[in-house]
């Protein structure tokens, strides 16, 4: 039985192979589109979630976790192991890391005899899917809780995240621009650049030209990273081909101790739109 079991949201976007290879639990995130509920990544893949909002994007909203649901998974997770470790999306960003706070209350009335910890990683999608996989790493060492938890603060305060974003359309469902705005930066065609910084995203440029902002999230990268072996997450929604062709440029022109691809969440592309691609990435040093 594994010392620590590390439980994270569906928002951080990581692979089931990542996911299985390290027991990593997941709190499936809700959405609606046409009056329907859906759960992230569990009866629809983020694909077939773009391919909904593509159709009707006014009718998508995004929803979040139940105290009843997030109490279920801390309880399967008991039963693996007595100590329980929540990674979750920043909490500026989502009530999520808020309802496992508080469901942690409940399953200690239950079962006292548990040790339960809740990090903000104060990130999403693959720069928070990095300090998942740094405490799984060291879960699955064997590493007592402690050093576990520390693990996860090392990461969280090296990983970034660049993104490019194929149009401003959605934005403003961020309540970061207006509704006006967004919509006459589509029509002429602005590509913003966006990182997350104290774990809310703020626009750090835009380009009229793809093919230049896939080029700025390159630079951006290597002026951080210059020669340091580098972990690198490449961040898609519904462009898996463009995906690919990114990861081999990454390959080729940085030093790459970890590279692999993901989909970038629907939760969080209601509002980005498809189209977007992105690195997440820290170095060791």
């Amino acid at each position: 039985m594994a010392k620590v079991t590390v439980i994270t949201d569906s928002i951080a976007c990581l692979p089931r192979d990542m996911r299985e290879q390290y027991g990593i639990m997941v709190m499936p995130i809700h959405f609606y589109h046409g009056g329907r509920e859906y759960t992230d990544g569990v009866d629809i893949t983020p694909s077939e979630a773009y391919q909904l909002f593509l159709k009707d994007p006014d009718s998508f909203k995004t929803s979040g976790i139940s105290p009843g649901e997030c109490l279920e998974i801390y309880r399967q997770a008991a039963r693996k192991s007595d100590k329980i470790l929540c990674v979750t999306i920043s909490s500026r960003l989502s009530a999520v890391h808020q309802v496992a706070l508080s469901t942690r209350e409940l399953l200690l009335s239950e079962q006292p005899g548990l040790s339960i910890e809740v990090i903000d990683s104060r990130n999403v999608a693959a720069a928070e899917g990095f300090v998942v996989l740094a405490v799984a790493r060291r879960a699955a060492e064997g590493k007592e809780m402690v050093e576990v938890v520390r693990s996860a603060g090392i990461v969280r305060d090296k990983v970034n995240l660049v993104a490019l974003m194929d149009t401003v359309r959605y934005v403003y469902r961020t309540g970061r621009i207006p509704k006006m705005a967004a919509r006459v930066g589509s029509v002429l065609n602005i590509r913003p650049l966006f990182t997350i910084s104290s774990g809310v995203p703020h626009f750090i440029g835009a380009v009229r030209s793809r093919e230049h902002g896939i080029d700025r999230l390159i630079k951006m990268v290597g002026a951080k990273v210059g020669h340091n072996p580098v972990h690198i997450a490449v961040m898609h929604a519904y462009t898996a081909g463009e995906a690919e062709k990114l990861k081999e440029r990454v390959r080729s022109e940085l030093n790459c101790a970890e590279l692999w691809v993901c989909e970038f969440s629907p939760i969080m592309g209601y509002a980005a739109g498809t189209g977007l691609l992105g690195l997440a990435f820290y170095t060791e040093s």
